[in-house]
């Protein structure tokens, strides 16, 4: 009897055990929720088309899809819509789980309406990525994952791969080292914008992120992704002139706002150097990162074209078609569509469809950059027959600051899915930067997916997993802010007027009055009401602050115009009055985002100066880390570009400035003279160069109790608030 049953044992056991189709996601499912991840099985199915399924069974979670990706997308969409559980792109924030699972009723299946899924944008790689190591990129990507990102842009350590083909070339070390910028304006540098800014590149540098980019493909390739990797689009050193002085290499045009002596180098790709470059590039690239086909190549981005004549400009599209294909024959090369948004005088119809044109079918793949505001397509007649993916950007710079059209994101990529044609290949996000905006790219992401859900059940699903249960109040602030707060696609510069150059009039430094598409009664309210609700959740906690930030830096707005009013009159007592509650909310803003650690300089700081072997080293990283975020480049062009409302930022940076401004005004008033901008512009320059320095210490404030700092400031505010109603 014991051996007969002994079969019936050991099968009993082998189907209780942890045994799964999906060793990726079971991998993925053990890093974010390594306490439940035995309740889970992933099973794969067969189906052509990207899909998953979730199901209960025997006290299991049961996730299929047709493919890693597929069943990664199922997985968050069980922890997002009935665990309540956000999965942060942020490492530093903690996955939140309930106790026990909750079941899942019936069968529940979703299905892309998308192929591809797109994510990342150059810029990314400097105002979000230079410092991070494997510990964040290994969230990230876990991340990217779950939201089922197919086409994840892959541009670290390229520049380990540069230095063997020009050295190969016959270009010296020192020389290519110094014609890379430092690491977090390596971006602008790739995009052929500046040469040489901050350089020369530490060797310890290229090495790191060799080893780094060869992780991050890896475990990319292992979740079902096809990086994009970099392909040569023209961008040569000068030096190169001197090894190949009949070379057809040009200047390219200047570009924010950069001395001459930082202007990159173009080579024509109808020159027959292009070719031999391509090729050394693509093979020693393959040979250190391997392939999925798929490269990026963006010769134009934001300078002139060598010409505008159209049939120069196919010419030079199909010869960097032909360098890739003769190297790789599955090439597809991927083409940002913001030169076209960028430069519309220059990039006629008639030159934008000779350029798409020369490039055979589908082997072009574009890039709708920036719809939430633009959509080329629709000027282009569907990119006049290439393939191309709608794109969401929502982020200049990684500015703090609410930002996003929900609704009309929704109608533009519905219309897109019923009428952008036969080559809409898929969607994509191409944000500059972070910010604070999460919730949008994954609202972006999840509609690529018909999952049942309506936008305002969409909405009810986001609130319940910000606060970990369900909640009416918290429901209805949630429909405020997609509804009404966040109306208006992101804009450059735009930031609260906190970060922004100290001034009279005018709202902010880039742009003369961005519109924020709200009322500040709006905001006010729909932050008092989610303080309300109460919550122990870390996305809480974020929201809470965020929405914080967002309203003191708003009324900052309202003190400095008081200021300005009563600097016309001349009247000394409102000036004292209206400059004592400036300096108040900059000092509650520094004291409030301290109580998060998205919002933390002393972070970027760190991570930077955790790339140094040495005090020199680490110094130099500093100096890059900090100049991006404040000055960014060696004129006023970028000044504030990348602004930044961070713990340490507000209180060593631009309160000191707002300070100044204040002090500068009321003694002209006092003197009877005009306020001179000009003077104070070239004063607040040296100050801020100072700042960027390593050498100018730092300080910063200690992080309390967010939920409870936040109440305290909305009680403090709240008269002055009300009034405004």
């Amino acid at each position: 009897m014991l051996r007969l049953l002994a079969p019936l044992v050991l099968l009993f056991l082998a189907g209780s055990c942890n045994t799964d189709d999906d060793a990726a996601v079971r991998a993925l499912a053990r890093r974010i929720i390594p306490e439940q991840e035995h309740r889970f099985r992933f099973e794969h199915i067969a189906d052509t088309a990207d899909c998953f399924e979730l199901e209960s069974r025997g006290g299991r979670i049961i996730v299929r899809g047709n493919n890693s990706t597929s069943i990664a997308v199922g997985l968050n969409h069980y922890l997002k819509n009935y665990c309540l559980t956000t999965v942060s792109w942020n490492s530093c924030n903690p996955v939140e789980m309930p106790s026990v699972l909750p079941p899942v009723e019936g069968t529940v299946r979703g299905e892309a309406r998308a192929k591809e899924r797109f994510f990342l944008n150059y810029c990314t790689f400097g105002y979000t990525m230079p410092w991070w190591g494997w510990t964040k990129w290994e969230r990230f990507i876990d991340w990217m994952a779950l939201q089922g990102v197919t086409m994840p842009l892959a541009i670290t350590g390229q520049e380990a791969v540069w230095e063997k083909v020009w050295t190969k070339l016959g270009l010296t070390e020192q020389e290519v080292r110094a014609y890379f910028t430092g690491p977090a304006h390596l971006p602008w540098h790739r995009m052929s914008n500046i040469d040489y800014w901050q350089g020369p590149l530490p060797q310890e540098w290229l090495q790191g992120q060799l080893e780094l980019q060869q992780r991050i493909v890896a475990r990319e390739r292992e979740l079902g992704m096809k990086p994009v990797l970099p392909a040569f689009a023209g961008h040569v050193p000068q030096e190169i002139k001197r090894l190949y002085p009949d070379a057809r290499i040009t200047r390219v045009s200047y570009w924010g706002g950069f001395a001459d002596e930082y202007r990159c180098s173009f080579l024509d790709p109808m020159d027959p150097l292009f070719e031999v470059i391509q090729r050394e590039f693509l093979t020693e690239q393959t040979r250190l990162f391997g392939t999925d086909h798929i490269y990026g190549a963006d010769p134009f981005n934001e300078i002139d074209a060598p010409t505008w004549d159209p049939e120069t400009l196919a010419g030079m599209s199909r010869h960097i078609y032909e360098s890739l294909s003769k190297v790789d024959p599955e090439a597809v090369w991927l083409q940002m569509g913001w030169l076209f948004y960028a430069d519309p005088t220059h990039w006629t119809q008639e030159n934008i469809q000779a350029f798409l044109g020369a490039v055979p079918q589908d082997k072009l793949l574009m890039l709708d950059y920036f719809c939430e505001f633009t959509e080329i397509w629709k000027q282009t007649r569907q990119f006049y027959g290439q393939p191309y993916l709608w794109c969401y950007l929502g982020n200049f710079g990684g500015n703090t600051m609410l930002s996003g059209n929900f609704r009309t994101v929704s109608a533009r990529m519905e219309d897109a899915f019923a009428n952008g044609g036969g080559n809409l290949w898929g969607v994509g996000s191409t944000l500059e930067g972070f910010g604070v905006n999460q919730f949008m790219y994954e609202f972006i992401l999840d509609k690529a997916w018909k999952t049942g859900l309506s936008d305002d059940e969409w909405i009810d699903r986001l609130a319940d997993r910000r606060t970990g249960y369900r909640d009416p109040a918290a429901r209805s602030a949630w429909h405020t802010i997609c509804d009404s707060i966040y109306t208006q696609p992101a804009q450059t510069g735009l930031a609260t007027l906190t970060c922004a150059h100290p001034s009279l009039e005018g709202n902010w430094y880039w742009t003369t009055k961005p519109t924020v598409g709200y009322e500040f009664p709006t905001l006010w309210k729909v932050w008092e009401q989610l303080l309300a609700v109460g919550s122990d959740r870390d996305t809480y906690r974020f929201d809470v602050v965020n929405l914080g930030r967002q309203v003191l830096g708003d009324y900052f707005l309202r003190a400095r115009d008081r200021f300005a009013e009563a600097c016309a009159r001349r009247d000394l007592a409102a000036m004292d009055a209206a400059a004592d509650c400036m300096r108040g909310l900059l000092a509650d803003l520094d004291r409030l985002v301290a109580c998060h650690p998205e919002f933390s300089l002393e972070a970027w700081i760190d991570s930077a100066r955790g790339f140094g072997t040495d005090p020199a080293s680490k110094d130099y990283y500093e100096t890059n880390a900090r100049t991006l975020v404040s000055i960014w480049g060696d004129s006023y062009h970028l000044t504030d570009y990348a602004s930044r409302a961070w713990a340490g930022m507000v209180s060593t940076y631009y309160a000191p400035r707002w300070e100044l401004f204040i002090d500068r005004v009321t003694e002209a008033v006092r003197a009877g003279r005009t306020f001179d901008q000009k003077a104070f512009d070239r004063e607040i320059r040296d100050f801020e160069c100072r700042w960027s320095e390593a050498s100018t210490p730092l300080t910063y404030p200690e992080a309390g109790d967010a939920v409870a700092t936040a109440r305290e400031l909305a009680l403090k505010y709240k008269p002055l608030f009300d009034s405004l109603q």
